[in-house]
């Protein structure tokens, strides 16, 4: 019998013209672009596993990247407030214009914590527990999550043993990925592959928002 297995997925390009952060504000859903790379990663989905759980974050962009997964599987999905994007204080901003002001200059005297917004360990820890137990409310079966870059990112680090702490630009969670962990109550969670279904469409793609 094979491992129960939990599939991260990132949502896709958000309309974004003004190239701000959009972090949790409303407002912000997906581009045409975002809606095609949804619609590929449902359909890779589609082609790896069969009547998942799905659990979404109750923004607007994921729930739309949710959309063609519950089509493909002719269910709803959960909305689970702890898979939502961190907080940060450069929201509505553009952060390259914010970071010229020196009254937000305290705000990034510690990037390793991040001192602009939630902590790292506080978004790996709450994205582990709902990984968790939302597999167990499955009862076996896979699990299809829709969430955010950093959360993602976040939970890849903490199940690879790596540092919280890094280096923005270097995240490899590419708009409409999927990172996919294998659960066990007995060996917990360990990832066992990543994969780009949109990636004849992240050229030119816009990939902002999260700090």
């Amino acid at each position: 019998m094979r491992e129960q297995r939990i599939f991260l997925v990132r949502h896709g390009e958000v309309d974004n013209p003004d190239h701000v952060l959009y972090e949790r504000l409303p407002g912000y859903g997906l581009s045409d672009r975002g809606a095609a790379m949804a619609q590929l990663a449902a359909d890779y989905l589609a082609g790896v596993t069969e009547n998942p759980k799905l659990v979404v974050s109750p923004l607007q962009r994921t729930r739309e990247s949710m959309a063609p997964i519950e089509r493909a599987f002719g269910v709803s999905a959960e909305a689970d407030e702890r898979v939502i994007e961190p907080w940060n204080r450069f929201a509505g901003t553009r952060i390259s214009t914010a970071l010229k002001s020196p009254r937000n200059w305290p705000l990034v005297r510690n990037p390793l914590r991040p001192s602009w917004g939630e902590p790292f360990r506080s978004i790996a820890d709450r994205m582990l527990t709902a990984l968790r137990d939302q597999a167990v409310a499955a009862a076996g079966r896979d699990v299809i999550v829709v969430s955010h870059q950093l959360p993602i990112w976040m939970v890849h680090r903490a199940v690879t043993q790596q540092r919280l702490a890094h280096h923005p630009g270097r995240r490899r969670c590419a708009l409409s990925s999927v990172t996919t962990l294998q659960y066990h109550p007995a060996t917990d969670l360990q990832e066992i592959d990543y994969c780009e279904p949109a990636a004849e469409l992240l050229v030119g793609a816009t990939d902002l928002g999260a700090v």
